[in-house]
Formats: structure tokens, sequence, C-alpha cells
């Protein structure tokens, strides 16, 4: 395990709001623990074991832009207002999402297209199964999140939609 593949792993243990996680491998040891949800600092202690003999790394990271922090939600808040009248169509499943149902034909749904309830939006593909995503709802998009053949997560919101 690199470097990079550690601070990979302290980023998402950053952001998924975990406070300790530990990763014992054959020849490395790793416990992350991280303090207000990582906002404030993310310790890492690495211990190697090659030929039996431990060697102890700890190294501190802390967060890159806290002056950025308290100023997102400033200037997100009236994007949030205006979006609490539209209801988000989320992943169900981690994978990729396709707009479309193949290369050679059309989106499925665009900006102000009218969709109803049980409307293929888009396919998702995770281990070489292409799962279609119905609506639950009836309205009208109007705003898509994410990008054709892009990786999506599970809970991502994918759609806005406007019911009325």
């Amino acid at each position: 395990m690199d470097i990079r593949e550690i601070q990979n792993l302290i980023k998402f243990v950053a952001k998924s709001g975990a406070t300790e996680v530990k990763l014992e491998m054959d020849d490395i040891k790793i416990t992350i623990k991280t303090t207000d949800a990582g906002a404030a600092e993310t310790t890492t202690y690495v211990q190697h074991m090659p030929m039996g003999q431990p060697m102890q790394q700890q190294q501190s990271f802390a967060p890159q832009a806290p002056a950025a922090t308290p100023q997102a939600p400033v200037a997100d808040a009236p994007a949030a207002d205006d979006n609490s009248k539209y209801i988000v169509i989320k992943s169900p499943i981690i994978g990729t999402l396709y707009r479309k149902p193949s290369p050679d034909k059309p989106v499925f749904v665009e900006v102000g297209s009218t969709i109803s309830k049980g409307d293929v939006v888009c396919v998702i593909e995770a281990m070489k199964l292409f799962n279609e995503i119905e609506s639950e709802i009836s309205g009208k998009i109007v705003k898509v999140l994410v990008d054709d053949a892009s990786p999506v997560e599970f809970d991502q919101p994918l759609f806005l939609v406007d019911p009325s």
C-alpha cells in the first residue's frame, strides 16, 4: 500500500463521518481516527511489519481549506431554498450511470421532460448488469445532476423533479 492509497483512505474516512477505522493487512496495520467528523484533524498510525520488526509512523493531516467551510453554507442557503420545492430522484445502487439505453439511442429524460411514475429515467451498470432506474413520482425534470457514463454512489442525487 503506497502513500496515495493511504491518503485516499483518509479522505474517504473523513467524508464518511466515521470516528475510527482500523485496517490490518499482511504487512501493514492502519488506524485512522478523526475528530468532529474529520473537521478538525485526522491522525493516522501506520505500522509496517516487515521481517517481524514493527516500525511505527505517525502522520497528522489537517483540513486543507478550513476558511472555505463556513462560506459554503452561506452561498448554498438560497439555492437550497429554491430546490426545496423539488423532489430528488436518488441512486438506489452504486455503479456507472448511463442516460441512454445504448450509445446510438436518445437519452431517457432531459431537462423539461415530463415523467410518470414507473418511467425509466436512466440505467446504472453494476457488476456487468444494467439496472433500469424507474421514477417513483410523476412530474417534470428540472435538473440533471449527473453526467452520462459517470460513477454514482448509493443515495446520490441524480435528478430534480417538480411534482406540480
